[in-house]
């Protein structure tokens, strides 16, 4: 198939490479060896003295200077740079922080303006939304154009496209404007599953999947960066269906993002034996929460794979709790047992409060989010002192109330489980924080080879926090609050957070498009 022209030039801006930055990457990011400095006199917009560099790329923990010109990084060296600052250019004195490439979030269902402020002030200069996915990649791309603080994208939503091949005919207008409603809007995630809840206990005929594959190409067509294959939420799909599509996305090469069928070793085995079979490319979300006790058989399974060269990569998120749907099919009947739970260890977002058998029934009626308690420390020590398991928010769409994980999961790690617990180092966090997630989405997007590094050539995402003070401070009771010790945060070299308070009036963040959309 050809690559079709951009959907319009609010799609194309996400792939707009100046002079400079074709000039600087003739050297290469990933082959760069030395914090060499483009050849020739130059004049920097922005240069951070004195930081504790940190490139988990190259293993590099050295203190250097960071020169920024335009939206790229052009000198990283331990030569003095301020003599060259461009007239009103910035000098950050970041002696005693820790310089590092800004955080990628493969999983943030928050992604309107608010979300994106917490998400900036902990640090993360790239959320995507992957589990879900959008049913219209291109309304939601355009929808952000010139509007985000961080940079944006998100796959394609297999629940949602199958379920405009199960309502009759006549109503698939209607449910398609709903769906390009939802994805236009600053929080997609609820909208499209309550348009699309009427389909997800009902089974896709097999006659209809070569349309549904058609809509999952439609949506590849127009930038999205794989597949989002949350099956667990529409309990209909049988499994000659997520053969088919991961049979598809092998074909494409498009990368399934998949929350699987149940918290289940057999989910597991599901995913990575349609893998296998398919070639194609896997991601398994919030590994913790699926896994739950069973999370050392588990990673014993992908790492096996992964052994073997399958691509496959998973993610955790460092909170013992979880968040969804309380209408959703999770908390169909038996729920307690499949969870271990029972009504006291569900939160109802909107007031906090713990429920009882009378408010489980009256507010799944009402429809709304529900934080679970039902995770161990232990199985997220386990999940994050993993080398190659990626760490991600799975951050809500903004509420006062919302997971705390909205606001606070890239701080906690550094803070509670780096500095505090000792779990991980803190080159292992970072890797797992920026190169490894950047990685995960490259083979989707060319832009993303850019970014989850700390070297001249590299896209000026950037966040430069204190080792000694970072830390999470939204709670389950209190709500969301910003992290402490984030003290900068740039994105494509524009200040997002800058002596760690929001910056008024900026919106530098651009699309990650992928490949099958618009060729950079």
């Amino acid at each position: 198939m050809e690559e079709p022209p951009a959907r319009d030039a609010g799609m194309r801006s996400g792939f707009i490479v100046s002079g400079l930055v074709a000039a600087v990457l003739l050297a290469g990011c990933n082959g760069a060896t030395d914090e060499a400095t483009e050849a020739g006199p130059q004049q920097f917009d922005v240069v951070f003295q004195g930081a504790r560099v940190i490139d988990p790329e190259r293993r590099l923990d050295e203190i250097r200077n960071v020169g920024i010109r335009g939206d790229v990084i052009t000198a990283l060296t331990e030569d003095p740079l301020a003599e060259s600052l461009a007239d009103g250019g910035v000098l950050i004195d970041a002696s005693g922080l820790v310089l590092a490439p800004g955080f990628v979030d493969l999983h943030a269902h928050g992604q309107g303006p608010a979300s994106r402020e917490y998400q900036a002030r902990d640090g993360v200069t790239t959320a995507l939304e992957l589990e879900w996915g959008v049913a219209d990649v291109g309304a939601f791309l355009d929808a952000r154009q010139g509007k985000s603080l961080v940079n944006y994208g998100a796959t394609v939503n297999h629940g949602a496209v199958r379920g405009l091949e199960i309502v009759p005919q006549d109503e698939r207008a209607e449910l398609e404007a709903a769906f390009t409603a939802a994805s236009s809007a600053d929080e997609p995630l609820s909208a499209e599953r309550d348009a699309a809840d009427r389909t997800y206990y009902s089974e896709l005929p097999p006659e209809r999947f070569p349309a549904m594959l058609e809509r999952l190409e439609q949506g590849l067509e127009e930038g999205a960066l794989g597949i989002g294959l949350a099956v667990q939420y529409y309990p209909g799909a049988s499994r000659r269906e997520i053969v088919e599509v991961f049979r598809f996305a092998g074909e494409k090469r498009a990368t399934i993002h998949t929350h699987v069928r149940s918290m289940t070793i057999e989910a597991m085995q599901e995913v990575l034996a349609n893998a296998v079979a398919t070639g194609a490319p896997l991601h398994i979300v919030h590994v913790n929460s699926m896994a739950l006790g069973e999370i050392d058989t588990v990673l014993d399974l992908i790492g096996g794979a992964r052994r073997l060269g399958l691509d496959v990569t998973t993610e955790a998120y460092p909170y013992t709790a979880g968040s969804t749907s309380l209408h959703s099919s999770i908390f169909d009947e038996g729920w307690q047992g499949r969870l271990g739970i029972d009504y006291g260890d569900l939160q109802w977002e909107a007031t906090g409060e713990r429920l009882t058998r009378e408010t489980f029934e009256r507010y799944r009626r009402e429809r709304g989010a529900v934080i679970l308690h039902f995770m161990k420390e232990e199985w997220i020590e386990t999940a994050l002192g993993n080398n190659w398991v990626i760490v991600a928010s799975d951050g809500m769409p903004y509420a006062p109330k919302a997971h705390p994980r909205t606001a606070g999961a890239y701080s906690r790690v550094l803070g509670r489980y780096v500095r505090e617990r000792g779990t991980l180092d803190l080159m292992t966090a970072l890797l797992k924080m920026t190169l490894l997630p950047a990685d995960r989405v490259a083979s989707m997007s060319e832009q993303m080879r850019r970014k989850g590094r700390i070297q001249v050539g590299a896209d000026a995402d950037i966040v430069v926090f204190d080792p000694d003070t970072v830390i999470d401070t939204a709670t389950f009771e209190g709500g969301l609050s910003f992290s402490e010790g984030i003290v900068h945060t740039m994105v494509n070299g524009v200040f997002v957070v800058r002596d760690g308070e929001t910056v008024e009036g900026v919106a530098p963040g651009r699309a990650i498009v992928g490949r099958l959309g618009v060729a950079p």
